[in-house]
């Protein structure tokens, strides 16, 4: 059994004691029983209204979800990211000591936007010559950012992918068209990758 159909086996023999629905929710058309009915229901009680405000007010569009729920999928891995990580957003002392254990040099979390953590994070420049620069659509955006400061004021950003269940096939996804882009970028020596990366063996998911 791979780990994709371990999680959907688990999510469906907890899905009605955790979640008191049915399952059978539509996902690209179709009923499943990993979905749920009611889609507001995959995210935590504790941040359910609080995240969808976030995300509306942010102009951020939920993953094959709709303008005002996430998806009803169970290994959603955008819903798991919030469910995890939104908590953090105006708790600075988790947030500190989960960017410690990051990086032993952070001294304390530093607000980005008006809390510990943002999502779909874009940044405030478009360097990737993209047709979009919203969060979230048609626009490469981070999962979730959170900034730390270490005791001398270094101010240190952290870039968060988050995966669930994905599974990607060893291809080259090299594209002159990318490489325009991104080789430049990967080379630069005022950039975050190690001095003498090959931009070619980046072209592969998930990186």
């Amino acid at each position: 059994m791979s780990y994709k159909e371990d999680q959907r086996r688990r999510a469906v023999s907890t899905r009605d004691a955790l979640f008191k629905d049915p399952g059978t929710g539509l996902f690209s058309g179709k009923q499943y029983d990993f979905v749920l009915k009611d889609p507001s229901l995959n995210l935590w009680a504790g941040i359910r209204d609080d995240a969808k405000h976030y995300f509306s007010k942010n102009c951020i569009p939920w993953s094959k979800g709709t303008k005002a729920n996430p998806t009803g999928h169970l290994l959603s891995s955008q819903v798991a990211c919030v469910n995890h990580l939104y908590y953090l957003r105006q708790r600075k002392d988790i947030a500190t000591t989960v960017l410690k254990q990051l990086d032993p040099t952070i001294h304390e979390a530093v607000p980005i936007g008006a809390g510990y953590v943002e999502f779909e994070y874009i940044g405030s420049v478009q360097y990737l010559k993209e047709f979009a620069f919203t969060p979230g659509a048609n626009c490469t955006s981070v999962d979730a950012a959170m900034l730390g400061s270490t005791s001398d004021k270094q101010r240190i950003l952290f870039l968060i992918e988050w995966k669930y269940t994905e599974h990607y096939n060893l291809k080259n996804l090299y594209k002159p068209r990318r490489a325009s882009v991104y080789d430049a970028l990967i080379s630069n020596e005022d950039g975050p990758f190690i001095e003498g990366t090959a931009p070619a063996s980046l072209y592969y998911e998930p990186l």
